[in-house]
């Protein structure tokens, strides 16, 4: 197969799936040979990478994608896809196994922000809502901070609180996308925090987003930029085989 990437999911399931529908929804088709060509790694025994972060247990989740780096490099793809937030806390170490780049999703997010919610004058309150293992890592802190007319604004300890058990309670252990929680938190953190927009950066909330729709308040989903990155840079491949993502 020529032309393709690959995608390491499976962390978790779920949102990989959310993320495989959104990438085929949005791919300009005509016929079957239309679609992207793809390999995807649905690792699902990927250790918590939250948990590791916070210290709860001593696997480390980064072995086992490194691994799949490895493997999966064999094949030559034209780029990886990580789909966990979380898992860009480990994004130097995983880029240093292979020469293939990959995908830098909450990086992504932040242009976007940048681009369509900056103000001309003062600063864009840009709300965060991710893992506590995403947020104690500064993944997106650390992006958002490299512009200065952006303001990093971290849901309190209750409202973080919600925020976990959207991802961990409801999506990943009932599999149930809990609507009125997720507009709950939105509400929270547009009108209690004065957002002027709000990151989704977690799969799993991406994976609400989808579900629910969510048109009333200001977001920027990490997933739904990352497949967008995805198609534009897979459609380029393919009108220039020659060229490789970079």
């Amino acid at each position: 197969m020529k032309n393709f990437f690959t995608i390491l999911g499976g962390m978790g399931t779920l949102a990989t799936e959310s993320f495989i529908h959104v990438l085929n929804e949005r791919t300009p088709i005509h016929s079957d040979q239309d679609y992207l060509n793809y390999l995807l790694v649905n690792h699902a025994t990927v250790p918590d990478r939250t948990d590791f972060i916070l210290g709860k247990t001593k696997d480390d989740p980064s072995l086992a994608i490194k691994e799949d780096i490895q493997q999966y490099s064999h094949f030559q793809p034209d780029f990886f896809v990580l789909t966990c937030n979380t898992a860009h806390h480990f994004f130097d170490k995983l880029q240093e196994e292979t020469d293939i780049p990959i995908l830098h999703m909450p990086r992504l997010a932040v242009e976007v922000v940048n681009q369509k919610f900056a103000k001309t004058s003062g600063k864009t309150r840009v709300g965060l809502l991710a893992t506590e293992g995403t947020i104690q890592t500064k993944v997106y802190e650390n992006e958002l901070m490299k512009f200065d007319n952006l303001e990093v604004i971290l849901p309190d300890a209750t409202v973080q609180q919600e925020v976990t058990n959207l991802i961990y309670r409801d999506v990943k252990e009932n599999h149930f996308c809990n609507e009125e929680l997720f507009y709950q938190i939105l509400q929270q953190m547009t009108e209690k925090y004065a957002c002027d927009v709000i990151i989704l950066g977690c799969t799993e909330l991406s994976l609400v987003q989808e579900f629910t729709q969510n048109k009333k308040y200001p977001v920027v989903d990490a997933q739904s930029e990352l497949a967008d990155e995805t198609i534009r840079r897979a459609l380029r491949n393919r009108e220039e085989p020659e060229k490789k993502a970079t």
